[in-house]
């Protein structure tokens, strides 16, 4: 795969005055906020769908063109792990192999990033243009035309037990969250996700103004570099653990995450149809285990 682009980091964060008011004084101070800003992603391929094609022009299915799937917000920075965890998650792609290059650069609308697929590779617009609602939805679950749990299982059945992790390497997961958030520790308005072994023991994060960003940035990096799947790995987001963020987990093949708010109750029950390990609730000294209690070590003898 070829990757072409800039390589200098893009500003996360941006000086602003403001007015700070406290009970006892009002002062004016300098300030940090997060930068969000435009993302357009397009895609190189063949059309699969055939309702999208124009019916006088049938070769159209086998023309190879730009398509593009739409406009995402986001922190600037690792853009290109973005739209590739994003093409990932959505089963757009399956592997690194898909994909025959990656160009970062600059549109009408802003920043791009443009994805070229390989020759045996389609593109179903339909699940193309899903895939930017999904990214561009508060919710996550709320860009899905439809749910269908069965369709969100990982490429393979998760190792049933594996990885075994310490109660004590869960409570101390969320110190080393926040201690690695740069960006966070400056602006206070990013979400992050990471990747730590079973020993607690950071492999990789990646911060956003969007935690399904997040995710996609954290994802698309460890498929680029080759790291998926890992059996031994554990997810960790900052944030609650929604159905669309448990479903990227799981098609990542990642077989625990752990998250500093609460599940919904759609993430728990896909997380326990497929066998993933789903801990909320990750701080202050505590955590609750929605599903798959076997890999947490104090409960194991308790699983059912």
């Amino acid at each position: 795969m070829e990757i072409a682009g800039p390589a200098a980091m893009p500003p996360t964060t941006t000086h602003v005055s403001i007015r700070r008011i406290t009970d006892e004084s009002a002062s004016d101070v300098e300030d940090q906020l997060a930068v969000e800003a435009p993302l357009e992603i397009v895609v190189v391929a063949r059309a699969a769908h055939a309702a999208h094609v124009d019916s006088a022009r049938p070769s159209a299915l086998q023309e190879r063109a730009p398509r593009r799937l739409g406009i995402t917000m986001r922190t600037p920075g690792n853009d290109r792990e973005l739209a590739i965890g994003l093409l990932f998650a959505e089963g757009i792609i399956s592997r690194p192999a898909d994909v025959v290059d990656v160009d970062e650069l600059s549109g009408p609308s802003g920043d791009l990033v443009r994805v070229a697929l390989a020759e045996d590779v389609t593109v179903d617009l339909g699940r193309s243009e899903r895939a930017l609602a999904v990214a561009n939805a508060s919710c996550g679950v709320c860009g899905k035309a439809s749910i269908d749990v069965a369709s969100c299982a990982p490429p393979a059945p998760l190792a049933r037990g594996v990885p075994r992790i310490a109660p004590r390497v869960v409570h101390g997961l969320a110190a080393r969250l926040r201690g690695a958030q740069p960006v966070f520790g400056r602006t206070g308005g990013l979400h992050a996700a990471a990747l730590f072994d079973a020993g607690g023991a950071l492999a990789d994060l990646r911060e956003d103004v969007g935690r399904h960003n997040a995710v996609d940035k954290l994802i698309g990096a460890a498929l680029l570099a080759g790291r998926l799947p890992d059996p031994g790995a554990v997810l960790m987001v900052s944030g609650r653990a929604g159905f669309e963020l448990v479903q990227k987990a799981l098609r990542a093949s990642l077989p625990v995450m752990v998250a500093v708010g609460a599940p919904s109750s759609l993430a728990a029950e896909l997380a326990a149809a497929h066998g993933m390990t789903l801990v909320g609730f990750a701080r202050d000294g505590r955590f609750n285990v929605y599903a798959g209690r076997e890999r947490i070590a104090a409960l194991a003898e308790t699983a059912s």
